[in-house]
């Protein structure tokens, strides 16, 4: 949607054609992030993307395009895994803060109990005096 006072997307940028009114590309890569398409493109490449966001309803471009883009960067950075390591990973982490969770609580239930006897074997020790 650049004018010939503004700069085109960083799409028609990349791709070296004209950012015409209608570009459907404009509205969610600024010129301004010019990396941010092109790991789209690499991985996805621009014709799908375009498909894609010309079948969807202009509410929901937004999130499919930060969608694509945080995939298309855990796909450079894992080629293998992509997202779904970093969902692994975060899974594994969870599961073992659960863990240490319960054993802090089943820990801290321990001196609650220590505690608690203690002060009441204070107070009967008292009363025998």
């Amino acid at each position: 949607m650049a004018s010939p006072s503004t700069p085109p997307c960083a799409a028609c940028k990349f791709l070296r054609r004209k950012c015409l009114p209608e570009c459907v590309f404009a509205a969610y890569f600024p010129p301004d992030q010019p990396q941010r398409f092109a790991s789209v493109h690499k991985i996805f490449g621009a014709g799908n993307v375009a498909k894609l966001l010309n079948e969807l309803r202009p509410n929901q471009r937004q999130d499919c395009v930060a969608s694509l883009a945080y995939e298309a960067d855990m796909r450079l950075r894992d080629p293998i895994y992509g997202c779904v390591g970093v969902i692994s990973v975060l899974q594994h982490r969870l599961r073992q803060l659960r863990i240490d969770l319960s054993c802090a609580k089943s820990e801290l239930s321990k001196y609650q109990s220590i505690t608690i006897s203690g002060a009441a074997h204070g107070s009967l020790a008292a009363n025998h005096l």
